[in-house]
């Protein structure tokens, strides 16, 4: 997307990245797009936007993630100081925040109980019915020019514990930065 997030009425290109890197680059003087603020999510992003949303004068950028998370990145100032001695007094505006996310999350505590218990019901009548859930798989398999790799990307809407790799030839499996798997080999017996 194109927005002036940096309110200085030029418009920012606001990149979202299949690695899940948010990237907001401006067009100064020079002829390239120079990179202003770069944020890493946890999962590859499927769309972004730029606009104001959550309060009247402060901009945000929003982006929609591949499983459905919904993140956005305000200019509003988060933090208040306070001189030393004086009490961290919260706005009334703020305290009714406060109060409204407590009840919300009171409600969903509830719910889940109350879908925990009707599983549990269920699960143990003599109908029930055992199934495994179908997961849409986001998979990419591209060739990196520079040093003739290929990159696996998996992303599932659940955890993953294991990804389990054969191959008929000798491979070599690279780590990169954003991996946080342990990567164990094992001999195949090639009958």
């Amino acid at each position: 997307d194109s927005f002036d997030i940096l309110g200085d009425g030029v418009k920012e290109l606001l990149v979202g990245r299949d690695d899940g890197v948010l990237e907001i680059y401006s067009f100064e003087s020079a002829d390239d797009p120079v990179l202003r603020y770069d944020h890493a999510l946890s999962e590859s992003i499927a769309s972004i936007q730029g606009g104001c949303v959550g309060k009247d004068g402060y901009d945000e950028i929003l982006a929609s993630t591949y499983s459905g998370w919904l993140t956005g990145l305000t200019t509003e100032p988060v933090h208040r100081e306070g001189g030393s001695g004086e009490e961290l007094k919260l706005s009334q505006e703020m305290q009714s925040k406060i109060s409204s996310l407590r009840n919300e999350l009171e409600h969903l505590q509830i719910k889940v109980l109350q879908e925990r218990e009707k599983y549990q019901q269920s699960s143990q009548s003599s109908t029930a019915v055992s199934s495994v859930p179908a997961f849409s798989v986001n998979d990419k398999f591209t060739l990196n020019k520079d040093d003739a790799s290929y990159s696996l990307i998996l992303e599932v809407q659940t955890a993953i514990d294991n990804v389990l790799v054969q191959s008929d030839v000798p491979i070599d499996l690279l780590d990169v930065d954003k991996n946080s798997a342990v990567v164990s080999f094992s001999s195949c017996d090639s009958e």
